[in-house]
């Protein structure tokens, strides 16, 4: 009989998708719940509208900038951990030596196997160095254009999520009305949000999407009910 293939179906979330769940996580939460608590507090829509444009703006430009700081302070890291790992070979070849040694020992290789393992990997500086940074620091080299990458995607993927709570409030100058569908829109969107991210993330969707619609809910609530609280 012919062997049925295994077959293995895996994930990792690339940084892109990693940025886009960072700026549309907190885009769907902040101006949502912001713009719940001004409608306790205000009762003109163009307040909340003007109110939410300026925070999406805001945020979406710190959101984009803490992206790119992020980024850039990786690609630092691996540089000045490269520069030592270099430094290590040249200076500490011995110790170096061990080091690639213990490594390949907890996977089992042991006597002229393992030699053989230490002296191929130590015969080439580059592969060597490739390979401390890799096995013993857990390091990848950092793409030198993800940072400004990382900021445009953080910042748009923040403005687009706050666009949605904000939209009714546009489109009506009923406050209560304005209150309802954002509160349905932004419900919908989070559930949908959820279940993506849970896809991409590897993490059931079902469940992803209710912690992501009750982080949301919970944080509009907590607005809502402050501003009224405090506001008469």
């Amino acid at each position: 009989m012919p062997t049925v293939p295994h077959l293995e179906k895996h994930f990792t979330a690339t940084e892109t998708v990693r940025d886009i769940v960072i700026g549309m996580a907190d885009g769907l939460t902040v101006p949502f719940a912001l713009a719940a608590g001004l409608s306790a507090a205000v009762s003109s829509t163009s307040v909340i509208v003007t109110a939410g444009l300026a925070e999406i703006a805001a945020g979406a430009i710190a959101m984009g900038l803490g992206g790119y700081l992020a980024a850039r302070t990786d690609a630092q890291h691996f540089a000045s951990e490269l520069t030592r790992e270099e430094w290590e070979i040249d200076n500490k070849r011995d110790f170096e030596i061990n080091e690639v040694r213990q490594v390949f020992a907890e996977y089992g290789l042991t006597g002229g196997a393992l030699d053989s393992v230490v002296v191929s990997i130590t015969s080439n500086r580059k592969r060597w160095t490739d390979f401390m940074m890799r096995f013993e620091l857990g390091l990848e080299k950092p793409d030198p254009k993800r940072a400004p990458i990382s900021a445009v995607t953080i910042a748009v993927s923040y403005l687009v999520g706050g666009l949605i709570p904000l939209l009714p409030y546009m489109m009506t100058s009923n406050m209560s009305e304005a209150l309802r569908i954002s509160v349905l829109t932004t419900g919908v969107a989070l559930l949908i949000f959820g279940g993506v991210k849970g896809h991409f993330t590897g993490v059931n969707r079902f469940v992803s999407a209710a912690q992501t619609l009750l982080v949301g809910g919970l944080a509009a609530a907590a607005a809502f009910w402050l501003a009224h609280l405090f506001g008469g």
